[in-house]
């Protein structure tokens, strides 16, 4: 009789197992919203991007499943004008790509790529509005456009 090799640890394949992260940042399981917030702050942190499967999971600990993202799988929960970075949900830091910056087809929200060294044309984030308004307001309008100083330089944003 053979013996199963326990050191071999292949995770499972991966499946939905109901768990969503909506477009405005709440989360929801099997249709039923997370209330929580240690909860929900604890699936923000535990996002994760596997390039090779294409799919986001939430990792905690040794359980690792597959989420359901309805737009952005990372969130911008601040942003460092002076350095040109932003700080993600997942709470890594990232650099802030101007001409990646885009609206939101559901409700016009600032979305932006992050995370160019997992996928070259990066992941999308999505600006909480307590960000996004420190965002325009440090976007001066000009005839030409509008124009932000990012890590001590002045860059044109496109139209959004």
């Amino acid at each position: 009789m053979s013996r199963p090799d326990l050191g071999a640890s292949t995770p499972p394949p991966l499946e939905p197992f109901g768990l969503r992260l909506h477009h405005d940042g709440r989360w929801s399981h099997e249709g039923q919203p997370i209330l929580n917030r240690k909860l929900r702050d604890l699936f923000d942190r535990s996002v994760v991007y596997l390039p090779q499967e294409r799919k986001y999971v939430a990792r905690v600990r040794q359980f690792r499943g597959e989420i359901e993202v309805e737009e952005a799988g990372f969130f911008v929960r601040d942003v460092d004008l002076a350095n040109g970075r932003v700080r993600l949900s997942d709470t890594t830091f990232d650099l802030l790509v101007p001409e990646s910056l885009r609206t939101s087809p559901i409700d016009g929200a600032v979305l932006c790529r992050v995370k160019h060294r997992l996928v070259s044309a990066g992941l999308k984030a999505r600006f909480s509005q307590a960000v996004q308004a420190e965002f325009f307001g440090a976007v001066e309008e000009r005839p030409e456009g509008c124009v932000l100083e990012l890590a001590g330089r002045e860059v044109w944003l496109p139209e959004l």
